[in-house]
Formats: C-alpha cells, sequence, structure tokens
C-alpha cells in the first residue's frame, strides 16, 4: 500500500495544475477522498469515509477540520485508518496534516463539538506518552469506560464531551466539567470513563474518582486528627479530580468551604475538575454563589433517562459482553419496563442471568415478567414518547411512518397533535425534546398541537372520550 501510496504522491506532484488545486481545499479533500476509496474496500469506505464532510483547511496552521455524525465513527477512524489518512491526506496536500473531528452532537439544534485526533502531531500519542505514575490509586472502576458507555440520545452530548476532556484535561473551556441527571441514567460510568481515558492517555497524571459521601468522611477525619492543611494539600495535588454525587454537601457548609478552596486552587492551575450531580448547579442547595460563579465558566451538560431505543441498545451490548443469550421479545419489554434506569437493566439482566443458571431454565418472558415484579418498582415507572406515539397510532389508525412524517391528512395530524399532548402530559420533556422526537418539529409546533387538542376536546365529546382512553391504556401500561 505505502508503493501505491507514492506512486499516487508523485503522479500528483507531477500535475501542472498542482498549484491551481492547492488553492482549493475541497478540491483537495476530494482527491484525498478519491485515493482512500482505492486503498479500503468499499464497505469501509461506505461505512466510515462517505459520511465524512470536509469543512475547512489552514495553510498557516496545516489543520484539517472534518465534520463527522458520531463520536463512535470519529473513535473508529482514530483507532483503524489513521495511519491511511495521514499517508493520503501528506501525498495530496503536500504536508503533515493536523486532523480535527467536528462532532455533529444535535444536529436540528446546531450543537458540535471539535476533538483533535489522538494520533496528530499536536496531541500525546502512544510514541510519546510519559512513564507509569506508579503507586498511585484512581480509585476507578476500570469496567465502565468509554468502550461500555453506549450513546444515544440521552447522553450524546455529554459523552462527547467528556471524550474531549479525557483526552485534553485542563487545555479547553470544559472546566469544570459539571454533569446532572436523575438517578440510573449513566452519570457514575460517564465520569469514570473520563478517568480512565485520562489515565490511559497521561499515565503520569494524578486522576482521582472520589463520592461526595467519602469525601465529607476524609475532611471529618483530617479534621478530628488536626491535619486539615494535609488533607488540602493532597486535594491541591489532583490532575484530573472527579467527584461524584456533590449534591449530598448541602447540609455541609464546612465541607463545601474546603471544597471551594481546593477547586479554586485546580481551576486556576488549569487541572481538570469533574463534578456529577442529581440536579442542575443552580439547584444545589447551601452552595454560596462564590462556587456556583465558578461551575457556569465551564460546561455543563445534562444526563436524561434513556428512551426505550438505548435501553434496548444498553441491553443487547451487555447481553454480548456476558454471553447471555436473551430472546428479542424479553429485551424490548425490560426496555419498556426498567423505569429508563441503566441501574435497573443491569439488575434485570444480572437476575435472570441467575435464575437460568441456578433453576437451569432458558431466559423468556414468563421469567422475565416475574424478576421485573421482584426487582422494578413498576408503578413509578415514566411513560415513554415511543409508547404514547404507539399508542396513539393504534388508537387513530395511522402507521408511525405517517405520524412522524409531513404528512398533512386530518387523521394524521390529529394523531401527531394528541401525541405531542400526550407526551407533554405524561413527561417531564420539554416542549423542544418533544418536537424532536415526534418527526423533528420545533417547540412552537408542541405549543401549537397542545393548544388545538384541549380546544377540540371542548368541542367534540367523541375526540375527548378518545384521548382519555389512550391515557388510561398509557397509565395502566405503566
Amino acid at each position: 500500500m505505502r508503493f501505491f501510496l507514492r506512486t499516487f504522491a508523485t503522479r500528483f506532484q507531477q500535475n501542472p495544475n498542482t498549484r491551481t488545486m492547492a488553492n482549493n481545499h475541497r478540491t483537495l479533500w476530494e482527491k484525498s477522498l478519491q485515493l482512500v476509496r482505492q486503498t479500503v474496500s468499499e464497505e469501509q469506505y461506505n461505512n466510515y469515509f462517505a459520511p465524512l464532510d470536509f469543512e475547512s483547511y489552514s495553510e498557516r496552521s496545516h489543520v484539517l477540520l472534518l465534520k463527522v455524525p458520531s463520536q463512535y465513527l470519529y473513535e473508529y477512524l482514530e483507532k483503524h485508518f489513521v495511519g491511511v489518512m495521514r499517508h493520503v491526506f501528506k501525498s495530496v496536500f503536500g504536508t503533515d496534516v493536523v486532523l480535527r473531528y467536528r462532532l455533529v452532537i444535535a444536529k436540528e439544534e446546531k450543537q458540535t463539538v471539535t476533538v483533535t485526533g489522538e494520533n496528530t502531531p499536536d496531541t500525546p500519542g502512544a510514541d510519546n506518552r510519559e512513564e507509569p505514575n506508579d503507586g498511585w490509586d484512581a480509585q476507578l472502576m476500570p469496567n465502565k469506560t468509554f468502550q461500555t458507555f453506549i450513546e444515544g440520545a440521552a447522553n450524546k452530548l455529554a459523552r462527547s464531551v467528556g471524550v474531549h476532556v479525557a483526552e485534553h484535561p485542563g487545555k479547553q473551556n470544559f472546566n469544570p466539567f459539571f454533569i446532572y441527571g436523575p438517578s440510573g441514567c449513566g452519570k457514575t460510568h460517564l465520569i469514570n470513563a473520563i478517568g480512565c481515558r485520562s489515565r490511559e492517555i497521561y499515565p503520569r497524571k494524578r486522576v482521582l474518582y472520589v463520592s461526595a459521601r467519602i469525601f465529607q468522611v476524609q475532611f471529618t477525619d483530617a479534621v478530628k486528627r488536626n491535619t486539615t492543611n494535609d488533607f488540602i494539600n493532597f486535594y491541591q495535588s489532583i490532575d484530573v479530580l472527579i467527584v461524584d454525587d456533590i449534591q449530598e454537601w448541602a447540609s455541609s457548609p464546612k465541607t463545601l468551604d474546603t471544597f471551594f478552596h481546593i477547586f479554586d486552587h485546580l481551576l486556576r492551575i488549569g487541572h481538570q475538575i469533574v463534578l456529577a450531580a442529581d440536579r442542575r448547579p443552580v439547584e444545589l442547595q447551601g452552595v454560596k454563589d462564590r462556587l456556583l460563579t465558578r461551575f457556569k465558566v465551564g460546561m455543563t451538560a445534562e444526563l436524561e433517562k434513556p428512551n426505550t431505543q438505548l435501553c434496548i441498545d444498553i441491553l443487547k451490548a451487555k447481553c454480548h459482553r456476558d454471553g447471555l443469550k436473551v430472546p428479542q421479545d424479553v429485551i424490548n419489554y425490560i426496555a419498556q419496563t426498567a423505569n429508563g434506569s441503566v441501574r435497573d437493566l443491569e439488575g434485570v439482566l444480572n437476575a435472570l442471568m441467575a435464575f437460568s443458571i441456578v433453576y437451569d431454565t432458558n431466559i423468556d418472558m414468563k421469567l422475565a415478567e416475574r424478576i421485573i415484579r421482584q426487582t422494578v418498582k413498576t408503578e413509578e415507572r415514566p411513560v415513554a414518547i415511543d409508547t404514547i406515539v404507539q399508542a396513539v397510532c393504534d388508537h387513530f389508525h395511522v402507521t408511525e411512518r405517517e405520524l412522524q412524517g409531513p404528512s398533512r391528512r386530518q387523521q394524521t395530524v390529529m394523531a401527531r397533535q394528541t401525541a405531542m399532548y400526550l407526551a407533554q402530559k405524561l413527561t417531564h420533556m420539554t416542549a423542544s425534546r418533544i418536537g424532536q422526537l415526534v418527526g423533528g418539529r420545533d417547540h412552537s409546533t408542541v405549543l401549537h398541537s397542545c393548544k388545538a387538542v384541549e380546544k377540540r376536546m371542548k368541542g367534540d365529546p367523541d375526540y375527548a372520550l378518545t384521548v382519555k382512553e389512550v391515557e388510561q391504556q398509557l397509565a395502566q401500561s405503566a
């Protein structure tokens, strides 16, 4: 392959139109794609290179910025094809190229995150890593990595920023990085993944994961032993400090004051801070403004409870890792009944595996229903929006594709508006989020639909009864 690349480079340099093409960076990018297509298989090209989109190239810094649709694609390219890409780009652009990727986090909201390739000249790669920091215990859970953290709409932004923070700790605008969300949404997994990736890339950095409760116990013990200064000095020496469940400090003003001094010092010297809580920073009771304002300096990202599809993906990934064979209908049932909690999902699967081994029985729907009744509080299960959509489609005799699509047929519009109305009533989602999930519409469409449904219910008793029946059905299934 190297001979092929050298031959192509020679032909390109001898082309009399080289100077003209050098001014057209997009043309150079298209030439690069042609060469890549001849180097890799057609399937590899279609899966990993065709989705790439050229954004810009800098003659001064030699930075080639590519737009990629997912974190997975970026990671796969860096792991498997970075060598091919560097050879090709050097041949076509005539110099070593620094690869950067702009990840499209939320296309509808135009949210993106820019990351630098691990193996490009301005980031530490495998050839120049430092020696390990021997004897340092980061207190991380080694099984909670980005590889085992399944990406979905509920966590895409937080995961993408987390990867960037892990690879460039303290050197970007995401410091501190504050993650919040309800219990069971994957916060602990994500912040552990950040620590694991940082520790892998920077072996000499002091990375430490600690829960808020352990931090408070350590601080209380330091006060009793009159070693508070040693306690503070230790934490001020951390390069990447990760603290979980900081909402537990709400009634501990002394702990918060001490953490403020640690936090302020680490922030001033450019060390990375990652925090997780079950609520937004402004909702943290007992936290003084001087700390809250510093939280706002960096990046705040929400982790939502996973929807049904993400739950299915998580279950499949866990089954694959554990070598567990679970029928698809059982996976779907668990995903729809496990409260949108990753912990519940894993707990149900672990119980299924234990029962199947102990009683030497196959995993089927009957066993799954038995486990769900024992382990999941189904009366607290929120109604998923895809469940609402399906119920509405059944009652109004339209397909989900019609409801999600642009059809203006009266029956379809009525069903679509009803789905939005029930979603706003039965979930805690914002109008913007509901609109995204129901055909990619904006929040104003959702608000208009809700008003239209309320007006129609007042003037049409039959329609009002239908809406009530759908709502009752959803309540019973929940």
